[in-house]
């Protein structure tokens, strides 16, 4: 496993739709980055938070969430919802979000951006959206301002 040596950012993906979900899954996967998909932001937050209960006991590095990609329309809570409840939380707000939406609807973007999105994407995304994530990522940046 020579690839295992170099740090995979990881990225968890957030999605309702199954189709939507692998296609980000696909480009990610295809960007070398370790994909966690989810299809709901409930569901997102409890791998967040199951994740701090993993960190105290081992591998802190092996599960750490570099960025959070999610849709913006999904049923129960919305990409804005998760969006906020990431940047109130204490030992989360540090971790990226970015946003993605089938609507160009600029007072949502600017709405998103304002509550801490990294980014805003109009889906589908492509590949090129995907290679602007890298900037984003949490542990990358430190190594940017140098």
């Amino acid at each position: 496993m020579g690839i295992a040596a170099e740090t995979q950012f990881h990225v968890l993906a957030v999605d309702d739709s199954l189709i939507d979900r692998k296609l980000i899954e696909k480009l990610l996967k295809t960007s070398s980055f370790q994909v966690t998909a989810v299809d709901s932001g409930s569901k997102a937050l409890e791998f967040l938070g199951l994740q701090e209960e993993e960190q105290r006991n081992h591998h802190p590095q092996e599960m750490e969430v570099n960025l959070i990609i999610t849709d913006y329309s999904m049923p129960g809570m919305t990409g804005y919802d998760l969006l906020r409840k990431i940047k109130e939380s204490s030992s989360l707000k540090d971790i990226p979000v970015v946003i993605m939406s089938s609507e160009n609807i600029p007072s949502r973007i600017n709405r998103c951006l304002e509550e801490g999105a990294e980014d805003f994407f109009l889906k589908p995304v492509q590949l090129s959206d995907v290679n602007k994530l890298r900037p984003h990522l949490l542990g990358s940046r430190t190594l940017l301002e140098i």
